[in-house]
């Protein structure tokens, strides 16, 4: 835990009790802090009370003396309706802060490397800290991504921050200033917490606010918004922007060029790994992840040689196109991180011959954007509120059953591999959906599938 000992004695409310905001209350109290918490959702206070931790009062307690309001960034502010208590915080200009901001406020002598993007920001920053750690830098990682800020290992002014960030904690970061900002791609997302793309960009630009000096902007630039972001940012001189790319050669970036990265940082380009080397890294999505990954350590000052060992020894993510298991030659993934059909084409970009399980809570868009990969499904295996709607498009073009639950899907889908006997079969869940429909999150339905691929075939644990 990261001593916040700055806010003791200070006035703290924490609103939304997940496990960000239950962190943040109690490094907050462990720091000498007069904190108090609350939730609208009535199991969650209660849980709060059997921590010992005081109740706020959303509705009439008073707002005067805060110096802290930590807001967990999972509680609407702004759109699609500003909470009540944010209202009033606003109103007394008391600005809101999610518990990254805290760790910056706590830790201003450490490195931040902070990541976003609408895909792949988690498995970059997963990849960017194994690479740094490889260096024998002393890294902490977290964030969005699993461990919450303040649960994070203080790292002192030698150390690194890895920080996942999405749009909702970019909102919450006044004082979070970024030694190396990293931006992968803008497709549209989360517009109901942004009320438009312009305002979830807004949201995403946080990342480089306050560059420290001197300031390095990692930038994807095969998409127009992050294109015309790159020309912004070389406008204002506040950053040395690095692009990274899989389409095209980038003066002075890294890209993929021929299936091997190449850096340019330096002016002429150099060799620095075969992307088809990298087993856990599938997929041009991934060399994305891969060159961003590998432009930040240039930045921190590590070259090619052990950049190219660490991207080769990196595990993987659970969750994103997670290798599960093999059995009789058909692979079993775990693509359940893959919430939107934008994540899950880069999925099917990967495989050939897939027996795909799909479904959940849709987003906007469905899966239509999806048609150029049909080819490649064998079969499609339908679960959650999405199944009818993913069969209209479907029908005609792919073959389609729908589930009630994920264990059977789970279980036709790999008999049907089997028997296909086609070279390269998969078995790849990649919903396209979010969970929530089903499953708590999209970490439980990864378990699950995971789990329920071990009870099938007890053969298959690797």
């Amino acid at each position: 835990m990261v001593p916040a000992l700055i806010f003791a004695g200070e006035r703290a409310v924490v609103v939304g009790l997940g496990k960000s905001g239950l962190s943040a209350a109690t490094a907050l109290r462990a720091a000498g802090a007069d904190v108090s918490v609350w939730d609208d959702a009535p199991d969650a206070r209660a849980r709060a009370s059997e921590q010992k931790l005081r109740l706020f009062d959303a509705k009439s307690d008073s707002l005067d003396r805060v110096g802290c309001l930590v807001w967990s960034p999972g509680v609407p502010h702004t759109f699609p309706k500003p909470h009540p208590l944010a209202v009033r915080a606003r109103a007394m200009d008391i600005p809101l802060v999610c518990d990254v901001d805290l760790l910056a406020q706590a830790e201003p002598a450490a490195s931040f490397v902070g990541i976003t993007g609408t895909n792949g920001k988690s498995t970059t920053t997963a990849l960017t800290a194994h690479v740094l750690k490889s260096s024998g830098r002393r890294v902490a990682v977290g964030g969005n991504l699993g461990t919450p800020a303040l649960d994070l290992d203080p790292v002192g002014p030698f150390g690194t921050y890895v920080i996942e960030l999405s749009s909702y904690q970019l909102e919450l970061t006044p004082h979070l200033s970024c030694d190396v900002a990293v931006l992968l791609n803008l497709t549209p997302d989360h517009i109901d917490r942004h009320g438009t793309m312009d305002g979830y960009i807004a949201a995403k630009m946080h990342v480089f606010d306050r560059p420290r000096f001197p300031a390095a902007a990692v930038i994807g630039v095969d998409d127009p918004h992050c294109r015309a972001i790159v020309e912004r940012l070389k406008g204002t001189g506040s950053h040395h922007v690095i692009p990274v790319s899989v389409e095209c050669a980038v003066p002075g970036g890294v890209y993929a060029e021929n299936g091997v990265l190449m850096d340019a940082t330096e002016g002429r380009p150099r060799p620095v790994v075969e992307l088809a080397a990298l087993a856990r890294l599938p997929g041009r999505h991934n060399w994305q992840n891969a060159a961003a990954a590998t432009a930040v350590a240039r930045v921190l000052g590590m070259h090619g040689p052990a950049i190219a060992a660490a991207l080769s020894s990196f595990a993987g993510l659970a969750h994103r196109q997670e290798l599960v298991a093999t059995v009789k030659g058909v692979r079993f993934i775990n693509d359940s991180k893959a919430t939107n059909a934008d994540a899950t084409e880069k999925a099917l970009a990967c495989y050939d011959n897939i027996h795909w399980i799909a479904g959940g809570r849709a987003k906007d868009g469905g899966i239509a954007s999806l048609a150029p990969h049909f080819p490649r499904i064998r079969h499609a295996y339908l679960i959650g509120e999405a199944a009818d709607q993913f069969a209209d498009t479907l029908e005609g073009k792919v073959k389609f059953d729908l589930y009630d639950d994920l264990e059977t899907a789970i279980g036709d889908a790999g008999k049907a591999a089997f028997k296909s006997k086609k070279e390269g079969a998969v078995v790849l869940l990649s919903p396209a959906c979010a969970s929530f429909d089903m499953f708590k999150n999209f970490e439980e339905r990864g378990d699950r599938f995971r789990a329920e691929v071990f009870d099938l075939w007890p053969e298959s644990r690797l």
